[in-house]
C-alpha cells in the first residue's frame, strides 16, 4: 500500500485533509453513515467511481482508522464496510458542509445522479432538535432517519425497521428546498407540500406546530 499523501504543515485543517481531503472519500462517509454497507452497494450508491479508485479510498480509510471491514455470519458471509466512532465524528462535518453548499445545489442538471437517501442529511439537519424514528418517502424511493441518534447508523435505506415516529410523504422538488435552505420544513407541512402521518409526538408536534 502506497504511503498516505500529506500537506505536510502544522495545522489541524490541513491533518484532516491528510485524512479525508480525497475525491470520493467524505462522499464514502456519507453512505456508511447509513450503517454497514458492501461494496457493491458502495459502488452502486456512487455513481461515477471506478473500481480502483473505490477499492483504494476504502483501504486508506481502514488503515487511517475511520473504516474496518468484517465479515457477515452465514448466510450473509460478505464483507461488508462500516465507520468507526472516528469515523462518525464526521457527520457534523457533513451536514457543515452541505448548509455550506446549499447555494450550489439549484435545479436538478440533466446529468445528475440522484438517490433518494443523498436527502437523508440535509432532513437530519431540518428536525434537529427532535427525536425519533422517521421514514420518509419520496417518488425516487423511502429511506428512514435516525432523528438524535448518538451512535450508529443515522440513517438507511428503505422503509423503517419499525413503526415510526412520523411518516412524511413529499417530492424531490420540496425535498431539494429544505435541502437547500429555500424552505422550511414546518412552513412546507403547513403548506400541504409535506404529507406528516403516525400517531407519535415527533408526527404530531409537525403537524400542529
Amino acid at each position: 500500500m502506497s504511503p498516505r499523501r500529506s500537506y505536510d504543515q502544522y495545522c489541524s485543517a490541513a491533518r484532516a485533509l491528510d485524512l479525508v481531503g480525497d475525491r470520493w472519500t467524505l462522499l464514502i462517509v456519507r453512505e456508511l453513515l447509513a450503517g454497514p454497507r458492501r461494496y457493491t452497494d458502495l459502488h452502486a450508491d456512487l455513481p461515477g467511481v471506478s473500481t480502483d479508485v473505490l477499492a483504494s479510498r476504502l483501504k486508506d480509510m481502514e488503515r487511517d482508522g475511520l473504516t474496518s471491514r468484517r465479515r457477515l455470519p452465514p448466510p450473509g458471509a460478505v464483507y461488508v464496510y462500516e465507520l468507526t466512532s472516528r469515523g462518525r465524528q464526521l457527520l457534523p462535518v457533513l451536514q457543515a458542509l452541505g448548509e455550506w453548499g446549499q447555494s450550489e445545489l439549484g435545479e436538478r442538471r440533466p446529468t445528475d445522479a440522484v438517490r433518494a437517501h443523498w436527502f437523508a442529511l440535509p432532513l437530519l439537519r431540518a428536525l434537529e432538535g427532535e427525536e425519533g424514528l422517521v421514514e420518509v418517502r419520496l417518488e425516487e424511493g423511502d429511506f428512514h432517519l435516525r432523528v438524535g441518534a448518538e451512535e450508529g447508523p443515522v440513517y438507511g435505506d428503505g422503509p423503517a425497521p419499525r413503526e415510526a415516529n412520523a411518516r412524511l410523504q413529499l417530492d424531490a422538488e420540496t425535498c431539494a428546498a429544505v435541502a437547500g435552505g429555500e424552505l422550511r420544513l414546518l412552513d412546507a407541512v403547513r403548506a400541504g407540500r409535506v404529507t406528516v402521518t403516525g400517531e407519535g409526538t415527533l408526527a404530531k408536534a409537525l403537524r400542529e406546530a
